[in-house]
């Protein structure tokens, strides 16, 4: 045969020799790159291709005695550069696959899908999104119909979110607040890339009667509330002649009254005077909230410490060890046997006693370090 006969001929015989070389090769090269970030020598692609070419170079002569005549050598040689090259081709593809795919892909990083940035929307610099419910709300297997009207509550409403939430918390959130604003019994929600959501939920079931204090009623009132006003407010209701105080179990916006959880002995006159007016009470503020504003506005900070063995607080009393003479702290509390407030200077220390402590940032840290 002529010279570009036993070329072509080697190029074929290159093409379906060197298929299983350069699968080896970029397999061996994507996870020697993958697990080691190296990449393996040209030279020890070259010989690893040769070997196994030659496995299947000798098979094929074994079916075909004319590849073993010498007059095919233009044809072998041609063979061999193809094989090496589409294993060093492959090779390479592997080494850069192997380079680019992430480290470490954990089934959380799965989950955790985002939206698709056609769907955000930037206010005041930070991102928002607004899922809308596709398609009927579907009922909850084991449960009641959904009614109409919660139905269209659902598909109608104005759900906006942070948008930089993985999908799954997305999710979450939003099926926490369809089950908290609707009182919903159950809901499953399935959101998309595109903020589209698929939503099945169950109707209440005695979702009120759950929120009533034991020795309460719960009485409807109509009246003129205060925005933000929510769940577990303490309200004085006034209508003619009658002041009760009582706590907010839910409040809706449609024109239903509201339901607040009052005494017994004032169920009865409270139903009886028709419209009212609810005024929000204060819960005030607990002292230890406000003592412990005020040292951290001078500074100080608190630290629960523990009492070592052997170590310089061990069989001794606060006063005899002059903790705020010495290490410029006050202690606020000591557990011994129970805990104790304010422990006087004649309080005994031991192994294992825990103590609450207040000082500055550095003098904490040095009492620390005697302490343990």
């Amino acid at each position: 045969m002529s010279l570009p006969v036993e070329i072509v001929f080697g190029i074929y015989l290159g093409i379906i020799t060197g298929i299983v070389p350069a699968l080896v090769s970029g397999v061996l090269g994507f996870v020697f790159k993958y697990v080691t970030g190296v990449t393996i020598p040209g030279l020890g692609v070259v010989v690893l291709a040769l070997a196994i070419a030659g496995i299947n170079g000798g098979l094929l002569a074994l079916n075909d005695e004319t590849i073993r005549s010498s007059e095919r050598a233009p044809a072998i040689l041609t063979a061999i550069v193809v094989v090496l090259m589409i294993s060093l081709y492959a090779h390479a593809k592997g080494d850069t696959l192997g380079a680019s795919a992430p480290k470490r892909l954990s089934l959380q990083q799965l989950r955790d899908r985002t939206l698709s940035t056609d769907v955000v929307e930037l206010v005041g610099g930070r991102g928002r999104v607004t899922v809308e419910v596709a398609g009927e709300v579907s009922d909850m297997e084991g449960y009641p119909p959904l009614p109409a009207e919660t139905r269209r509550a659902i598909v109608d409403g104005d759900w906006i979110f942070p948008a930089d939430l993985p999908l799954a918390e997305l999710e979450d959130r939003f099926a926490e607040r369809l089950r908290t604003e609707l009182d919903l019994a159950d809901v499953a929600v399935r959101i998309d890339e595109r903020a589209n959501a698929t939503v099945a939920a169950a109707p209440p079931t005695g979702a009120l009667s759950k929120r009533v204090p034991q020795g309460k009623r719960a009485v409807s009132v109509p009246a003129l509330v205060p925005t933000g006003i929510a769940r577990g407010d303490v309200v004085r209701v006034i209508a003619s002649d009658l002041s009760v105080d009582g706590t907010v179990l839910a409040a809706r916006t449609s024109g239903k009254p509201e339901p607040v959880a009052v005494d017994r002995s004032q169920a009865t006159a409270l139903l009886g005077a028709g419209r009212g007016r609810v005024l929000v009470l204060s819960r005030g503020t607990r002292r230890e909230y406000e003592l412990t504003t005020l040292l951290r506005r001078t500074g100080k900070r608190f630290r629960k410490v523990s009492v070592v063995a052997g170590g310089p607080l061990d069989g001794h009393t606060i006063g005899e060890v002059g903790v705020r003479e010495a290490y410029d702290v006050a202690v606020l509390a000591a557990r011994h046997d129970s805990w104790t407030i304010a422990p006087s200077g004649s309080q005994p220390l031991s192994a294992e006693d825990q103590l609450f402590v207040v000082g500055s940032r550095d003098a904490l840290d040095r009492f620390a370090e005697v302490a343990r």
